[in-house]
Protein backbone atom coordinates (compact mmCIF):
# COMPACT_ATOMS: atom_id res chain seq x y z
CA UNK A 1 0.00 0.00 0.00
CA UNK A 2 2.86 2.37 0.81
CA UNK A 3 4.34 1.75 -2.66
CA UNK A 4 1.02 2.58 -4.30
CA UNK A 5 0.77 5.87 -2.40
CA UNK A 6 4.32 6.77 -3.44
CA UNK A 7 3.42 6.14 -7.10
CA UNK A 8 0.33 8.35 -6.79
CA UNK A 9 2.46 11.02 -5.14
CA UNK A 10 4.99 11.03 -7.98
CA UNK A 11 2.15 11.08 -10.51
CA UNK A 12 0.57 14.09 -8.80
CA UNK A 13 3.96 15.82 -8.67
CA UNK A 14 4.44 15.23 -12.40
CA UNK A 15 1.00 16.69 -13.13
CA UNK A 16 1.78 19.79 -11.08
CA UNK A 17 5.17 20.29 -12.75
CA UNK A 18 3.70 19.87 -16.22
CA UNK A 19 0.71 22.11 -15.51
CA UNK A 20 2.89 24.80 -13.97
CA UNK A 21 5.33 24.81 -16.89
CA UNK A 22 8.28 24.06 -14.63
CA UNK A 23 9.73 21.22 -16.69
CA UNK A 24 12.73 21.79 -19.00
CA UNK A 25 11.89 22.21 -22.69
CA UNK A 26 14.03 19.19 -23.59
CA UNK A 27 11.58 16.95 -21.70
CA UNK A 28 8.50 18.55 -23.21
CA UNK A 29 9.79 18.62 -26.79
CA UNK A 30 11.03 15.03 -26.88
CA UNK A 31 8.90 11.92 -26.48
CA UNK A 32 10.63 10.80 -23.32
CA UNK A 33 7.73 8.54 -22.33
CA UNK A 34 8.76 6.13 -25.10
CA UNK A 35 12.12 5.58 -23.45
CA UNK A 36 10.51 5.30 -20.02
CA UNK A 37 8.25 2.61 -21.46
CA UNK A 38 11.21 0.75 -22.97
CA UNK A 39 13.01 0.89 -19.64
CA UNK A 40 9.91 -0.37 -17.83
CA UNK A 41 9.53 -3.31 -20.23
CA UNK A 42 13.23 -4.15 -19.76
CA UNK A 43 12.74 -4.10 -16.00
CA UNK A 44 9.77 -6.48 -16.28
CA UNK A 45 11.91 -8.94 -18.22
CA UNK A 46 14.71 -8.65 -15.69
CA UNK A 47 12.43 -9.18 -12.70
CA UNK A 48 10.86 -12.30 -14.20
CA UNK A 49 14.07 -13.75 -15.64
CA UNK A 50 16.13 -13.20 -12.50
CA UNK A 51 13.64 -14.83 -10.16
CA UNK A 52 15.52 -17.73 -8.57
CA UNK A 53 12.31 -19.71 -8.33
CA UNK A 54 11.49 -19.31 -12.03
CA UNK A 55 13.14 -22.60 -13.07
CA UNK A 56 11.39 -24.45 -10.28
CA UNK A 57 8.07 -22.85 -11.16
CA UNK A 58 8.34 -23.63 -14.87
CA UNK A 59 9.41 -27.21 -14.12
CA UNK A 60 6.45 -27.79 -11.83
CA UNK A 61 3.72 -26.41 -14.06
CA UNK A 62 0.62 -28.58 -14.17
CA UNK A 63 -2.38 -27.98 -16.46
CA UNK A 64 -4.70 -27.31 -13.52
CA UNK A 65 -2.53 -24.40 -12.37
CA UNK A 66 -3.28 -22.59 -15.61
CA UNK A 67 -6.93 -22.39 -14.59
CA UNK A 68 -6.19 -19.86 -11.84
CA UNK A 69 -4.55 -17.13 -13.99
CA UNK A 70 -7.09 -17.95 -16.70
CA UNK A 71 -9.92 -17.33 -14.22
CA UNK A 72 -8.29 -14.03 -13.19
CA UNK A 73 -7.90 -12.86 -16.78
CA UNK A 74 -11.35 -14.01 -17.91
CA UNK A 75 -13.14 -12.58 -14.87
CA UNK A 76 -11.35 -9.25 -15.13
CA UNK A 77 -12.11 -8.86 -18.82
CA UNK A 78 -15.76 -9.85 -18.43
CA UNK A 79 -16.41 -7.33 -15.65
CA UNK A 80 -14.36 -4.65 -17.44
CA UNK A 81 -16.61 -5.13 -20.47
CA UNK A 82 -19.71 -4.92 -18.27
CA UNK A 83 -18.41 -1.69 -16.74
CA UNK A 84 -18.48 -0.12 -20.21
CA UNK A 85 -22.28 -0.40 -20.13
CA UNK A 86 -22.32 2.20 -17.36
CA UNK A 87 -19.95 4.60 -19.13
CA UNK A 88 -20.74 6.79 -22.11
CA UNK A 89 -17.36 8.34 -22.88
CA UNK A 90 -15.32 5.13 -23.06
CA UNK A 91 -15.87 2.18 -25.37
CA UNK A 92 -15.83 -1.46 -24.33
CA UNK A 93 -12.30 -1.77 -25.72
CA UNK A 94 -11.11 1.20 -23.67
CA UNK A 95 -12.48 -0.43 -20.52
CA UNK A 96 -10.87 -3.73 -21.49
CA UNK A 97 -7.52 -1.98 -21.96
CA UNK A 98 -7.80 -0.47 -18.48
CA UNK A 99 -8.79 -3.80 -16.94
CA UNK A 100 -5.93 -5.54 -18.73
CA UNK A 101 -3.51 -3.81 -16.38
CA UNK A 102 -4.38 -6.51 -13.81
CA UNK A 103 -3.11 -4.19 -11.02
CA UNK A 104 0.16 -3.50 -12.87
CA UNK A 105 -0.59 0.22 -12.76
CA UNK A 106 2.81 1.63 -13.73
CA UNK A 107 3.14 -0.29 -16.99
CA UNK A 108 -0.50 -0.24 -18.10
CA UNK A 109 -1.00 3.49 -17.57
CA UNK A 110 2.11 4.47 -19.55
CA UNK A 111 1.37 1.94 -22.26
CA UNK A 112 -2.23 3.10 -22.73
CA UNK A 113 -1.20 6.76 -22.86
CA UNK A 114 1.56 6.02 -25.37
CA UNK A 115 -0.58 3.85 -27.65
CA UNK A 116 -3.63 6.14 -27.65
CA UNK A 117 -1.83 9.47 -28.09
CA UNK A 118 -1.33 9.25 -31.92
CA UNK A 119 -5.04 8.76 -32.59
CA UNK A 120 -6.65 10.60 -29.68
CA UNK A 121 -4.24 13.36 -28.80
CA UNK A 122 -2.39 13.85 -25.55
CA UNK A 123 -5.37 15.03 -23.46
CA UNK A 124 -7.70 12.07 -23.97
CA UNK A 125 -4.84 9.58 -23.99
CA UNK A 126 -3.56 10.92 -20.68
CA UNK A 127 -7.07 10.85 -19.24
CA UNK A 128 -7.50 7.15 -20.02
CA UNK A 129 -3.97 6.45 -18.79
CA UNK A 130 -4.83 8.18 -15.52
CA UNK A 131 -7.98 6.07 -15.18
CA UNK A 132 -5.86 2.96 -15.72
CA UNK A 133 -3.39 4.13 -13.09
CA UNK A 134 -6.05 4.77 -10.45
CA UNK A 135 -8.14 1.69 -11.24
CA UNK A 136 -5.18 -0.67 -11.00
CA UNK A 137 -3.80 0.99 -7.87
CA UNK A 138 -7.24 0.58 -6.29
CA UNK A 139 -7.21 -3.09 -7.26
CA UNK A 140 -3.90 -3.64 -5.50
CA UNK A 141 -5.00 -1.73 -2.40
CA UNK A 142 -8.26 -3.69 -2.32
CA UNK A 143 -6.31 -6.95 -2.48
CA UNK A 144 -4.04 -5.82 0.36
CA UNK A 145 -6.83 -4.65 2.64
CA UNK A 146 -9.60 -7.13 1.88
CA UNK A 147 -7.66 -10.41 1.70
CA UNK A 148 -9.00 -11.64 5.10
CA UNK A 149 -12.57 -11.05 3.90
CA UNK A 150 -11.89 -12.70 0.54
CA UNK A 151 -10.55 -15.81 2.27
CA UNK A 152 -13.47 -15.92 4.68
CA UNK A 153 -16.27 -15.52 2.17
CA UNK A 154 -14.84 -16.71 -1.16
CA UNK A 155 -12.09 -19.20 -0.34
CA UNK A 156 -8.31 -19.26 -0.15
CA UNK A 157 -7.73 -18.78 -3.88
CA UNK A 158 -9.82 -15.61 -4.14
CA UNK A 159 -7.09 -13.18 -2.93
CA UNK A 160 -4.78 -14.57 -5.62
CA UNK A 161 -7.29 -13.74 -8.35
CA UNK A 162 -8.00 -10.35 -6.79
CA UNK A 163 -4.30 -9.47 -6.62
CA UNK A 164 -3.76 -9.87 -10.36
CA UNK A 165 -0.16 -9.36 -11.43
CA UNK A 166 0.91 -8.35 -7.91
CA UNK A 167 0.66 -11.83 -6.36
CA UNK A 168 4.32 -12.53 -7.08
CA UNK A 169 5.54 -9.51 -5.12
CA UNK A 170 3.57 -6.85 -3.24
CA UNK A 171 0.50 -8.89 -2.25
CA UNK A 172 2.39 -12.17 -1.73
CA UNK A 173 3.05 -11.63 2.03
CA UNK A 174 -0.62 -10.93 2.83
CA UNK A 175 -1.76 -13.85 0.68
CA UNK A 176 0.73 -16.15 2.39
CA UNK A 177 -0.48 -15.03 5.80
CA UNK A 178 -4.20 -15.57 5.23
CA UNK A 179 -4.36 -18.18 2.46
CA UNK A 180 -1.53 -20.35 3.75
CA UNK A 181 2.09 -21.06 2.89
CA UNK A 182 1.07 -24.00 0.70
CA UNK A 183 -0.30 -21.51 -1.84
CA UNK A 184 2.92 -19.49 -2.16
CA UNK A 185 4.01 -21.37 -5.27
CA UNK A 186 0.59 -20.96 -6.91
CA UNK A 187 0.58 -17.25 -6.06
CA UNK A 188 4.01 -16.68 -7.61
CA UNK A 189 3.15 -18.70 -10.71
CA UNK A 190 -0.13 -16.81 -11.08
CA UNK A 191 1.64 -13.45 -10.78
CA UNK A 192 4.25 -14.33 -13.41
CA UNK A 193 1.66 -15.51 -15.94
CA UNK A 194 -0.68 -12.55 -15.46
CA UNK A 195 2.24 -10.10 -15.40
CA UNK A 196 3.45 -11.49 -18.72
CA UNK A 197 0.06 -10.94 -20.40
CA UNK A 198 -0.31 -7.25 -19.48
CA UNK A 199 1.58 -5.66 -22.43
CA UNK A 200 -0.06 -8.04 -24.91
CA UNK A 201 -3.66 -7.48 -23.77
CA UNK A 202 -3.25 -3.73 -23.30
CA UNK A 203 -1.66 -3.34 -26.73
CA UNK A 204 -4.33 -5.50 -28.34
CA UNK A 205 -7.31 -3.64 -26.89
CA UNK A 206 -5.74 -0.25 -27.54
CA UNK A 207 -5.41 -1.17 -31.21
CA UNK A 208 -9.16 -1.88 -31.60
Amino acid sequence: MKGSLIVVGFFALGCLLGWGGWLPDVILENDITVYVLYLLMFQVGLSIGSDKKLKEILGSIRPKLLLIPFATIAGTLVFSALASLLLTQWSVFDCLAVGSGFAYYSLSSILITQLKEPSWGIRLATELGTIALMANIMREIMALLATPLFVRYFGRLSPICAGGATTMDTTLPIITRYSGKDLVFISIFHGIIVDFTVPFFVSFFCSL
